[in-house]
């Protein structure tokens, strides 16, 4: 997948792959709004690469980036992961529906040893 031609799906679920932006998210969600040099500052990597991890989230729709100053503020942008979820609830029905299932087996196992 060339990601300058992928669908806005697949470029979140391209940027997500990656545990440094899945932690970069999860920084942002319980901290907020943060500038890259605090974020960096969590990540042993030189700059440039974890500039490139910006890059990524930023092209995903998953972070914005905005200026304070000299600083640089990233926020995470939730529309992007509200696409994932609703692609993801689907499967989600689909185990429930199959555990239920598993979970009336086993009550009715549980009432033939009474």
């Amino acid at each position: 997948m060339h990601v300058s031609h992928a669908t806005s799906e697949e470029r979140v679920f391209a940027a997500l792959a990656s545990p440094v932006r899945r932690e970069v998210l999860r920084l942002l969600r319980d901290s907020g709004p943060r500038p890259v040099t605090d974020l960096a500052a969590h990540f042993d990597m030189a700059r440039p690469s974890f500039s490139e991890h910006l890059r990524v989230l930023r092209e995903a729709g998953l972070v914005s980036e905005s200026r304070a100053g000299r600083q640089r503020v990233y926020r995470l942008e939730g529309a992007a992961l509200y696409e994932v979820q609703e692609w993801l609830n689907p499967f989600e029905r689909f185990w429930r529906e199959r555990l239920t299932v598993f979970r009336d087996v086993l009550d009715s196992l549980d009432g033939d040893e009474s």
